[in-house]
């Protein structure tokens, strides 16, 4: 019985593992398909693009001393020259992206 239950406690941890690991690549991908043409793989905005726009570094002290909240408010609204995307990302998504942000400084 200890065998059975050491067996699914792996099997729970890996499924977990795995869901996490997917849930990074989708952020990555959507971060990569909205995202990336302006601020750039790096979150620079060292782009052909985020230059025309005037694209934020993410790693600028600017956008660090910025909140989630206020993040999560740039991405639905909008901010400067960058389109809103509320109705077009659900929150759990956007939420995502902020924490993909964070973890490019």
């Amino acid at each position: 019985m200890t065998l059975v239950r050491t067996g699914m406690a792996v099997l729970i941890a890996f499924f977990v593992l795995s869901l996490s690991a997917y849930a990074q690549d989708d952020t990555a991908a959507l971060y990569k398909s909205k995202c990336q043409v302006c601020h750039g793989a790096d979150g620079k905005g060292d782009t052909a693009a985020g230059k025309m726009v005037n694209a934020k570094d993410f790693h600028s002290p600017e956008v660090q001393k910025m909140s989630d909240a206020e993040l999560i408010e740039a991405i639905k609204k909008g901010k400067g020259k960058m389109q809103p995307y509320a109705g077009k990302l659900t929150d759990d998504q956007i939420k995502a992206l902020v924490k993909y942000i964070r973890s490019l400084k």
